[in-house]
């Protein structure tokens, strides 16, 4: 059975992204990744994560969110390979629960409901040597996924120091 390896990011809904961001910079040393009006991508210094820490100001109508409500949007949990992602999808299918699918460039990530409700992502990490700058979203196509990166392990490349 395919599992999940670690913990990959957190995504917030944030009443004043530029606030947001300020705070977790100059109180927890993050580093901002992307960031546009509404939306900032943070990365923990060194980490080899395209973002660690998400954040979505409410009132700018993002999916899943209730509007004016702050707080959890949803965790990322990432799995080694791309047949393991495509293992998770298939068990999440079966169980009524995905709720969407997004190539991310950086990774490749489905979006699903718990049984209360609770949104959460599954993601593979494109490898490091590969991983694209900027966030995209683009329909995900897992079967050329597959035939451009199966067997390809990257849940190691997490504990690895970007330079």
């Amino acid at each position: 059975m395919a599992s999940v390896q670690r913990l990959n990011h957190a995504v917030l809904y944030v009443g004043n992204v530029e606030r947001t961001v300020a705070f977790y910079v100059r109180n927890l040393g993050f580093e901002i990744a992307v960031q546009f009006p509404g939306a900032a991508f943070l990365r923990a210094a060194g980490s080899a994560n395209d973002h660690d820490l998400g954040l979505f100001e409410v009132g700018v109508n993002q999916p899943g969110q209730i509007r004016g409500e702050k707080g959890l949007y949803h965790l990322a949990w990432q799995v080694d390979t791309l047949e393991d992602l495509v293992a998770i999808r298939s068990s999440l299918l079966s169980d009524g629960s995905l709720v969407g699918e997004s190539d991310h460039g950086a990774s490749k990530s489905l979006y699903a409901k718990d049984p209360d409700g609770i949104e959460f992502e599954v993601m593979w990490a494109t490898p490091l040597a590969n991983r694209p700058s900027g966030a995209t979203v683009e329909r995900l196509d897992l079967e050329a996924e597959l035939a451009r990166w199966a067997g390809v392990h990257t849940g190691h490349e997490a504990n690895v120091v970007a330079s």
